[in-house]
């Protein structure tokens, strides 16, 4: 584990990471559309080419069905490939290889054959890219035995998470939201792994527990410096992956707060924050004051209007308000 750091963007925590983890280990290489020359849509692949080559970073034709199937097969030979797909809709493209492929081949083969595989796609809204390219899609994928999801809100977490999804022997979704890709931080030095599956409480408190997940976790840091000026001490804790779920650290603190509220970007209806609170709630029903509450996307397209799209991502405002009802 690194001692030292220096403060960075998400964008620049990635993009160490990849280049880390190329210098390491000459399995790994990349695969995706206009993540070469062009350095990828958002500019996080940006330098690779010229420090690796075109065979370790390769940009691809526009299928992702061809680019997650090529990577599927490379990881069964012993590599491990890093596909980037532009934007987390289009996954649904490549689902069958991901769903029937990735995540079902080291079972099928008795652990014979293992699938390290990493898939880096951007999600989220706020972009005004309206309902093609604006969803959030991570509750299809936690929903699918074999497959893990990573969701980091800060640099320190996006480099430590993606170093351990590139070394892991299992095929890993990690989802960048994209609004946050100039969200900075601190960025440790060296080789700078994260575990995963276990939770990061951010802020201590007794009042009431937010557990929030990727940029959602920026709106609640808000919402909880109101209350504190209110008298109420928040504990915001963000999972930064939904699949492991580190529920021990999730059910402890309901004991403690009695009072929870869980934020994800994600639809809300048969999404992460349902499975949450049934997981939390079943964990520490005895010690709950009152039903879990959730906030997520509403249940509509995302809307391409900027004052329509705003009004369906949970705000710090609708969060404040949420809590302050449970705590008042």
């Amino acid at each position: 584990m690194s001692t030292h750091e220096r403060i960075g963007t998400i964008r620049e925590a990635i993009n160490e990471a990849l280049h880390e983890e190329m210098a390491r280990d000459d399995r790994v290489f990349l695969m995706g559309e206009d993540i070469g020359v062009a350095g990828g849509v958002f500019k996080v692949t940006a330098g690779l080419l010229d420090a690796y080559g075109p065979e370790r970073v390769i940009d691809t034709p526009i299928s992702e069905a061809g680019i997650v199937g090529l990577a599927v097969g490379a990881a069964m030979t012993g590599r491990r490939p890093i596909v980037e797909i532009m934007f987390s809709d289009f996954t649904t493209l490549a689902s069958d290889q991901i769903v029937n492929q990735a995540a079902k081949l080291r079972y099928m083969t008795a652990g014979q054959c293992t699938i390290p595989m990493v898939i880096r796609t951007a999600m989220g809204a706020g972009r005004r890219a309206a309902a093609q390219h604006s969803q959030s899609l991570h509750a299809w994928f936690a929903h699918i035995p074999g497959i893990k999801v990573v969701m980091p809100s800060t640099p320190e977490d996006a480099k430590g998470l993606l170093k351990s999804a590139i070394r892991d022997d299992n095929p890993v979704m990690f989802l960048e939201d994209k609004m946050m890709y100039n969200q900075s931080g601190p960025i440790p030095d060296g080789d700078y792994t994260i575990e995963i599956g276990k939770a990061r409480i951010h802020r201590s408190g007794d009042a009431a527990t937010i557990i929030c997940t990727s940029s959602m976790l920026y709106p609640s840091f808000d919402a909880a410096d109101r209350l504190a000026k209110d008298g109420f001490e928040i504990e915001i804790i963000d999972p930064r992956t939904i699949k492991p779920l580190d529920e021990e650290t999730l059910i402890e603190s309901a004991k403690k707060t009695g009072k929870v509220l869980v934020v994800d970007e994600g639809y809300q209806s048969f999404g992460v924050t349902a499975e949450i609170a049934a997981r939390v709630m079943e964990g520490a029903f005895d010690y709950l004051e009152e039903p879990i509450k959730r906030l997520g996307a509403a249940d509509v397209p995302v809307p391409f209007a900027p004052n329509l799209e705003d009004l369906t991502i949970p705000s710090a405002e609708q969060i404040y308000s949420t809590i302050k009802g449970m705590i008042a």
